[in-house]
């Protein structure tokens, strides 16, 4: 057999398929963001955690988030696996794939999985920080440290119904704007020509595009619970209360054990003259984030009791 004509004949299919890197360090939100990524170079193809995706469709690999430890799940989505690189490589040569984006925690590690795979060097580079505000960042930071919460851009029905199941979650479908997106793209690319005429038109009547994603907790997230005195999260939720708006009286504060985490209920007379569902969301999602924040304990459950309406105090 000749060798050199094989060798020659993947190279070739090698410079075929152009190749593209999301990259920033873990639990940042790249996997959330990936498609939006995707659409800016024009590929609906992505290798993500070991798996590699098409049109949010899983055609080859195995998902990191199955392994039972972190190592294992670095391991996976370097395709240290011979079996498991071959695999995908195979798959992006027999569904001729002429372009790809890869996403990692570094660029790094998107030179070593190309190698890998036999794929080319990445023509662009991507930062997560090039995409998702700080404050997207911190939720996703958030989400991840102390829900162990990851996201698999594929379809809910690909994860619910194969042996990813035991590690699913929910999905949540993001709407995201195409003049958005457009304007992302040209601030990207650093492109700072008028923009005129047709191209105007075309950024106007774009419309919007709905993405589903999968979110699961991996295996290797679930971590021991960690424990913190009900003293302790009385003082927090006090605090944390009083600083969401210091009229709110506090009544009681029920407290209860939950599989992971904690099971909060608050009754509070609550100051009239504020759209009352709006408001108390607001102090529920800020009481619940300065809590986790402080404590890195989880709250699973966090209820607000609104047991009378009382006149403000500057208004007395």
């Amino acid at each position: 057999m000749d060798f050199s004509k094989i060798r020659e004949f993947l190279s070739f299919k090698r410079k075929k398929i152009s190749v593209y890197a999301f990259y920033g360090p873990s639990g940042t939100g790249k996997s959330h963001h990936a498609k939006i990524v995707a659409e800016m170079v024009k590929t609906n193809v992505m290798i993500d955690d070991g798996l590699l995706i098409k049109d949010e469709r899983i055609i080859a690999g195995k998902s990191a988030k199955l392994e039972l430890s972190y190592m294992g799940a670095v391991r996976a989505a370097l395709f240290d696996d011979k079996e498991h690189r071959d695999n995908v490589a195979k798959a992006i040569r027999s569904h001729h794939i002429k372009s790809i984006l890869i996403l990692g925690t570094s660029e790094k590690m998107i030179l070593k999985i190309t190698s890998r795979l036999q794929l080319p060097n990445p023509t662009r580079f991507i930062k997560i920080t090039d995409i998702a505000t700080p404050e997207e960042i911190e939720e996703a930071k958030r989400n991840r440290q102390i829900e162990g919460k990851h996201v698999i851009p594929v379809r809910s029905h690909e994860i619910k119904s194969n042996h990813y199941s035991k590690i699913f979650l929910d999905s949540i479908k993001v709407a995201f704007g195409k003049k958005k997106l457009f304007a992302k793209i040209l601030s990207l690319l650093k492109i700072d020509i008028p923009i005129i005429g047709e191209d105007i038109e075309l950024a106007k009547e774009a419309g919007t595009s709905e993405v589903e994603k999968s979110i699961v907790r991996p295996v290797f997230s679930v971590m021991e619970r960690k424990f913190i005195s009900h003293a302790a999260l009385v003082r927090m939720a006090l605090k944390y209360t009083a600083q969401f708006n210091s009229e709110i009286r506090i009544k009681k504060l029920s407290i209860k054990n939950g599989n992971s985490g904690y099971k909060l209920t608050l009754t509070v007379d609550f100051p009239i003259g504020e759209q009352l569902a709006e408001v108390t969301k607001n102090a529920k999602d800020f009481i619940v984030k300065m809590i986790e924040t402080e404590s890195k304990v989880l709250i699973e459950e966090f209820f607000i009791v609104v047991d009378k309406l009382v006149q403000p105090k500057r208004a007395s």
